[in-house]
């Protein structure tokens, strides 16, 4: 399992710059509000979503306090009916707790299976985005192409998207 730790030492061997924030716990955009962390403008959510089979698994990252159509994400990228994950299957899929849902929870996917969907709103170069770092305790600021480069080079199934 990728640990808050284990995944600070990724980022410094991989060379990706990035900044370190530890905080209280939080489990929602209500609760990071809250915080006044830098950098509003970064700040993701994250949504781990299955299909009504329980065959597909999906991790929507989008910006800030942006809504996600889950009906129109699965018209878009022709799913079956989209619904999200329970505790359990975020646990087993990607070793996550309720409210530590991050991009960087897929380095616990050995299958890479599941695709992440990022926001493209976060596409721009420069463009940062705060993520956990598989613990909701602290926050991580890099650039968001830094952070799909990393997953992409682990293996993971990255796809810019317009959510």
């Amino acid at each position: 399992m990728w640990t808050k730790q284990a995944v600070y030492r990724l980022l410094e061997e991989s060379d990706v710059p990035y900044e370190k924030i530890e905080h209280p716990a939080v489990f929602n955009m209500a609760d990071l509000n809250q915080l006044h962390l830098p950098h509003p403008e970064a700040d993701a959510k994250n949504l781990f979503v299955r299909d009504d089979k329980k065959r597909n698994y999906y991790l929507i990252t989008v910006h800030g306090e942006k809504r996600v159509d889950l009906k129109a994400f699965r018209q878009t990228h022709h799913t079956r009916p989209l619904s999200f994950a329970a505790p359990e299957e975020l646990q087993e899929k990607l070793g996550l707790a309720p409210g530590a849902v991050t991009p960087l929870g897929l380095l616990n996917d050995e299958t890479r299976q599941i695709p992440l969907f990022l926001d493209s709103d976060f596409a721009p170069e420069g463009r940062l985005i705060c993520v956990h770092p598989n613990e909701n305790t602290a926050t991580v600021l890099l650039q968001a192409r830094d952070l799909v480069a990393l997953l992409e080079k682990a293996g993971h199934p990255v796809e810019w998207a317009d959510l």
